[in-house]
């Protein structure tokens, strides 16, 4: 299969293109570097630095004549999307359009799309949220996500494009990335290694559901075989505040660091957790990492490449 990975540089896709390659699929990454690295480009794939907002793009796809499109590319900071809602919605909207419209013209058969599952549905009516929860996304980011699967769905009903929407929970493991705002378990593992004090927001009883990347990527793997188009989340059903996930890291880092908090952000969600029966009774997914091996494979990727 000919496969286009968007943000093929970056923490989620590299790993997906390891394992597509892995699989005997011809890969294409498309990454524009802003927030992915080179370093995790395998250069088994073919690789184009590129905007995908760029009309560019065009030519790449009229080549290549993909199969399939796994679309990661994103601004995936929440509170970036707060601060300039209109550059999200240009990249994560607008961006994400310019794929779908090559696609419809060049013939792609299946898209799948990584969405997110935590921000779309906003404060949660009920734990852990399934498929039918009301979908409420109380930032730029979670509306443009939403966005895109309405998309999806247009693009679907009229012009017959296969989708799958993955509605990631909070997604941890090696490659992710440890500077800026998100990614809490990077970036509390790279500072305890460098004995730097990490900051606990709020009180730190917030709640999240992590996933291993490992564990999404063959969620993503199987949604490129299913022949329907469908959303499904991809999650563990299980809650852990970021108290837990400090003294956990801590524990594997051997460090000295305190407890030391700081004010609450503004927005932040108190709980986040997602249910994963759907995904586990059509594709037959489970997550097979728990938090506590997810974090000694991930800590140790980090004080390896320390």
């Amino acid at each position: 299969m000919k496969i286009l990975i968007t943000g093929g540089a970056g923490f989620i896709a590299s790993h997906i293109t390891d394992a597509c390659l892995k699989a005997g699929h011809y890969v294409v990454i498309i990454d524009d570097l802003s927030s992915g690295s080179i370093e995790n480009v395998n250069p088994g794939a073919k690789f184009v630095k590129l905007d995908i907002r760029d009309d560019q793009i065009k030519e790449i796809f009229r080549n290549e004549k993909f199969d399939a499109i796994i679309h990661h590319a994103a601004q995936m900071d929440v509170r970036k999307s707060v601060e300039n809602p209109k550059f999200d919605a240009d990249v994560n909207i607008v961006g994400s359009i310019n794929l779908l419209e090559n696609a419809k013209e060049f013939g792609v058969q299946k898209f799948i799309f990584a969405s997110t599952g935590g921000a779309i549905y906003g404060e949660q009516d009920y734990f852990p949220a399934d498929e039918k929860h009301p979908v409420r996304p109380l930032s730029p980011y979670g509306i443009a996500k939403l966005a895109v699967e309405k998309y999806l769905f247009y693009y679907h009903a009229v012009f017959g494009l296969q989708y799958i929407a993955l509605r990631y929970a909070n997604v941890y493991g090696p490659r992710q990335n440890p500077h800026g705002e998100a990614g809490v378990v990077a970036i509390f593992a790279s500072k305890m290694l460098d004995e730097n004090q990490p900051v606990i927001n709020g009180d730190g009883s917030q709640t999240r559901d992590y996933v291993f990347v490992a564990d999404v990527v063959r969620a993503n793997l199987l949604a490129l075989n299913y022949p329907q188009s469908d959303t499904f989340n991809v999650g563990t059903g299980i809650e852990s505040d970021v108290n837990t996930l400090f003294h956990h890291i801590r524990e594997l880092s051997r460090s000295k660091c305190k407890d030391l908090h700081a004010d609450a952000k503004k927005g932040e969600q108190l709980r986040s957790v997602l249910d994963y029966k759907k995904i586990k009774s059509v594709l037959g997914w489970d997550p097979l990492i728990n938090l506590e091996e997810g974090l000694k494979m991930t800590v140790n990727y980090f004080k390896n490449k320390k």
